[in-house]
């Protein structure tokens, strides 16, 4: 392939012209350029008055950093486009052992559908109320039952020929508590705070009941006086 042209004396007043009429200005770069490569564009941004060395600035493509390049290693001659090359054909895979054959997958289960929610149970319907005027007229309430007055209670003191005493108690006509002894001396208390008719009833009954004692109290003490003289004599 033969070389491109560098810029000449003629090129750079065409150039200078059209960017004096503000058009953009392409050039390339040559074989000639450093720290580039051959090929590529750039814009043209000026050229100096003294053309000596490096005195013509540009911006390479996609770059926005500006350069100075000499005549040389620039051109207007656009370079040939590059040939895409036959592609290479893929290299073989290595053929796959045995144990990097696939595995079948297993059996997706499948996914049970879920079952339809229960009915609800409809309330029952309630029964009309019926109008107001088919309402049957409340009856009157019973008047309660007048408690039973409660019943005569009866209580009995019985006073033996000997005076001893038992009281008996009837509720109505029930004998709720059977004769049961009790003390003279009780009787005695119980007819003090009754009407002085009922201790006079009852005085020869006591009178009776104080004898016996004192009788008693003096047999016992004659035993004690004889069990005294026994127990002097054994000493």
């Amino acid at each position: 392939m033969a070389a491109p042209n560098p810029l000449s004396d003629q090129d750079l007043e065409a150039a200078r012209a059209e960017l004096s009429a503000g058009k953009p200005v392409t050039v390339w770069f040559t074989p000639a350029a450093v720290g580039v490569p051959a090929g590529g564009s750039a814009k043209l941004i000026a050229i100096d008055d003294t053309a000596e060395g490096d005195f013509i600035q540009i911006r390479p493509a996609g770059t926005r950093d500006t350069m100075f390049c000499s005549p040389g290693e620039l051109t207007r001659t656009r370079p040939p486009r590059k040939r895409a090359g036959s592609a290479s054909a893929p290299a073989p895979e290595p053929a796959k052992g045995p144990e990097s054959a696939k595995r079948p997958e297993p059996a997706k289960r499948a996914t049970p559908a879920p079952a339809p929610p229960a009915p609800v149970p409809a309330e029952p319907a309630r029964p009309a109320e019926p109008p107001a005027a088919e309402k049957r007229p409340e009856r009157p309430r019973a008047a309660g039952r007048t408690p039973r007055p409660p019943a005569e209670v009866t209580v009995t003191l019985n006073a033996s020929p000997d005076g001893e005493w038992t009281v008996e108690v009837m509720t109505g006509k029930k004998r709720s508590v059977k004769a049961t002894p009790v003390q003279a001396g009780d009787v005695a208390k119980a007819a003090r705070a009754l009407p002085s008719e009922v201790a006079e009833a009852i005085e020869s009954s006591l009178e009776a009941a104080r004898l016996r004692q004192v009788d008693r109290v003096e047999r016992l003490r004659a035993e004690l006086d004889a069990a005294q003289r026994a127990l002097q004599e054994l000493s």
